[in-house]
């Protein structure tokens, strides 16, 4: 059985209850979520769930038909990984020294990573990239003492095409 990975982009009715609605139906089938990012569109009406999750064929199709059957739900986009542009958005906070202060800042100006806060000890750092750059990152401080780490999880769109309706 082979997992594959989907990304749920999912127009919503923004209202109190909705998420909750739609992470119980996960929770009730097992699915499991690997990110969920929600936030309002251009609308204040509607919100857009995005939402990573992996399972067989089988799995996958029954989310997304799941998710049309919710009634908050407005619209469903299913996406592979190489169907969109994904990115996620991440604070790190690191304790560093006067030893790995230089090699902290260069390895933030080779992943163009910002530092966007800082005090004698400690900096915070901030990368807005795919998935895979920021677990990187995460990857290369592990030497570093990390204190502390917000994750937005994955943002995702359809890459653009000239036939685009624009929606």
């Amino acid at each position: 059985m082979k997992m594959k990975k989907r990304i749920y982009s999912v127009l919503v009715e923004n209202r109190s209850g909705v998420l909750c609605k739609v992470a119980g139906l996960f929770s009730r089938r097992c699915f499991n979520i690997d990110s969920l990012a929600v936030g309002e569109t251009f609308d204040a009406n509607v919100s857009c769930m995005t939402i990573v999750s992996s399972g067989d064929e089988r799995t996958i199709e029954q989310i997304e038909k799941q998710l049309n059957k919710k009634l908050d739900v407005i619209k469903v986009k299913t996406f592979e990984e190489q169907q969109c542009i994904t990115r996620e958005l991440m604070l790190i906070k690191i304790r560093y020294n006067k030893n790995n202060r230089r090699e902290i800042m260069e390895l933030c100006e080779i992943m163009k990573v910002d530092i966007v806060d800082m005090s004698k000890h400690f900096m915070m750092l901030q990368i807005c990239d795919t998935p895979e750059r920021v677990k990187l990152l995460i990857n290369m401080l592990q030497s570093v003492s990390i204190v502390e780490v917000a994750r937005t999880g994955t943002l995702a769109l359809a890459k653009c095409a000239e036939n685009d309706e624009g929606k």
